[in-house]
């Protein structure tokens, strides 16, 4: 919301014992009026506060980095997926290509940096047909499916998922709720 909130979430974050990454400041190397801090969390994972005049409303994401070992081939897969996941290219640089979407920019990087492991993405789906098309996109490309297309119940009524794994082995969902 503001730059002293920015400033809120770095002190609290030293004061608890996570690591700097970056203290409170600007970064006009990403634009003129960008404001960040930056945290570790136990696993390493850097986490960051920022105001900026394009912050996004209604969502508490901004952007979203994950180290990949090869960026060629998460490209390859994050673009195949685009259209099912509601994402479209955006910037690019050296090490990092990013996909922006409604809820914010998805970055991914390889620059040295370990690897993201652990992580599952959800992305929302309008309907079930979307969540069929993702895993039969992804599956026909060679991806290995980690749950086909259908309902789980232990999630909620109406909960409409399918799973694969990209090439870092992120477990990536599509997921409608109607």
């Amino acid at each position: 919301e503001s730059r002293e909130r920015v400033d809120a979430f770095w002190q609290a974050g030293i004061a608890n014992g996570y690591r700097d990454a970056g203290a409170q400041g600007p970064r006009t190397e990403y634009r003129a009026d960008y404001y960040g801090a930056f945290l570790l969390d136990p696993n390493g994972n850097c986490v960051e506060a920022v105001h900026h005049g394009d912050t996004r409303r209604g969502g508490h994401v901004d952007h979203l980095w994950i180290g990949v070992r090869d960026l060629a081939a998460a490209e390859r897969f994050y673009t195949k997926l685009s259209p099912h996941l509601g994402l479209r290219p955006g910037r690019r640089w050296e090490h990092g290509v990013q996909f922006r979407g409604a809820w914010a920019t998805f970055s991914l990087v390889a620059d040295g940096r370990p690897a993201t492991s652990g992580l599952h993405l959800a992305f929302g789906a309008p309907d079930r047909q979307t969540v069929r098309e993702f895993h039969q996109a992804a599956t026909a490309a060679g991806h290995p499916s980690n749950g086909g297309a259908g309902e789980r119940r232990r999630y909620g009524p109406g909960y409409y998922a399918a799973y694969v794994l990209d090439p870092d082995g992120t477990n990536v969902e599509s997921v409608t709720r109607r």
